[in-house]
């Protein structure tokens, strides 16, 4: 039961539609739509562009990632500005470029400031075709956030893609490969979107050359609803290369026991699989017909732990942060409502219904409850996707 909220409605643009939130700046918001459409001429052809100021809210590829995804759906041209400009390292990053890359072969778009470093850029998205391909994102750089951009493209826009692809299978500031596989996978076939791939190597930093063969289905999106978790049921995927069994082992028995003493009924899974560097991940996740809820974490070899925070698997929850950010794409085009609880908003969860609602014109709201927030996103049924 929601117990507050706090209605914005945004008179700045229709796009928009109603923000629901707690403590949001309208400042922000206010600076984010400052010179928010503009046209110009690119080829002879008079092109109407959403602008994106790409130091809003969190300021990482987040807004990139989004935007480009629903560039490509909408057929909507964005430019981005001041691309990850607080970052230490500013600007596009390698797996950044490569799922731009990617989106360009499949979609036959054109594309400015598409180099490393650059922090802006300007996507003007064409058709998208049936393909195949063959990647090298060149360095450790996340395969599994090149999938997050990639896969609801494809799918959405009912068309097949087969893609190799190299790069980090394992690394920070990224969901690993398992966690793409056992709770997006999840989650997304729930919302009707299709896609498999088979592993064929890990990577991890700083040489990469993991590798997957991923296939991607036409599929028919569709809003749905997740509620408390209600299962006891937990597992624990476990890999790692160059590092001794041992230890790693030892470190998931201990995790595996506080586990436990939480009540949960707890299965553990744990594989050597070789990679040029040395490295181990870990994955704990829960899986229910309400519910969708997993953490990941790689192994610090400085410590000779994982680095993990259990409150977020054990919290009262219907589905985890990082899956939260991952739903907001889908939901957004789907026809219905899309609702489920976090523990909190972050401000990744935030940037992206923002900039999502922004491009796609859905509307979202964001209730507060006794331990926790429940997200609803209004799809707008975009009608190139039916």
């Amino acid at each position: 039961m929601i117990e507050q909220s706090v209605a914005l409605q945004d008179d700045l643009s229709e796009k928009v539609g109603i923000f629901l939130s707690i403590d949001h700046s309208y400042k922000d918001i206010e600076n984010f739509f400052l010179k928010n459409y503009h046209k110009e001429y690119q080829e002879d052809k008079l092109v109407d562009f959403i602008k994106i100021n790409g130091e809003f809210g969190e300021g990482g590829g987040q807004i990139i990632r989004s935007a480009i995804t629903l560039s490509c759906i909408t057929k909507q041209p964005i430019h981005i500005e001041n691309i990850r400009k607080k970052r230490k390292v500013p600007g596009l990053k390698p797996q950044h470029l490569t799922a731009i890359k990617i989106l360009k072969k499949i979609s036959n778009s054109k594309v400015i400031g598409d180099e490393i470093g650059s922090t802006e850029l300007k996507f003007i998205p064409g058709q998208i075709e049936n393909s195949k391909l063959f990647e090298d994102v060149g360095t450790a750089g996340s395969i599994s956030l090149i999938l997050q951009v990639l896969i609801p493209v494809v799918a959405i826009s009912q068309k097949k893609l087969e893609l190799t692809i190299k790069g980090g299978t394992d690394v920070q500031w990224s969901p690993t490969i398992d966690y793409t596989h056992h709770v997006l996978k999840e989650a997304y076939s729930r919302m009707g979107i299709q896609f498999s791939f088979e592993l064929k190597k890990r990577g991890y930093y700083p040489k990469g050359n993991g590798e997957i063969d991923l296939k991607i289905n036409p599929s028919i999106i569709r809003a749905i609803s997740f509620s408390k978790r209600k299962t006891t049921q937990a597992k624990i995927v476990s890999t790692l290369s160059k590092i001794s069994f041992k230890k790693i082992e030892s470190e998931i028995m201990k995790i595996k026991e506080k586990l436990t003493k939480e009540d949960f009924l707890v299965e553990v899974e744990i594989k050597e699989q070789e990679a040029l560097d040395s490295g181990a991940s870990l994955l704990i996740y829960s899986i229910d017909e309400n519910s969708i809820i997993g953490i990941d974490a790689l192994y610090d070899k400085k410590t000779q732990r994982f680095k993990l925070d259990y409150n977020k698997f054990l919290d009262d929850q219907s589905v985890d942060g990082n899956l939260a950010d991952m739903l907001v794409v889908p939901a957004s085009l789907a026809e219905g409502k899309t609702t489920f609880e976090v523990k909190e908003i972050t401000k990744h969860l935030e940037t992206n219904l923002f900039v999502t609602s922004k491009i796609t014109g859905c509307k979202y709201g964001i209730g507060r409850l006794s331990n926790g927030f429940e997200v609803i996103i209004e799809g707008i049924s975009y009608p190139s996707i039916k």
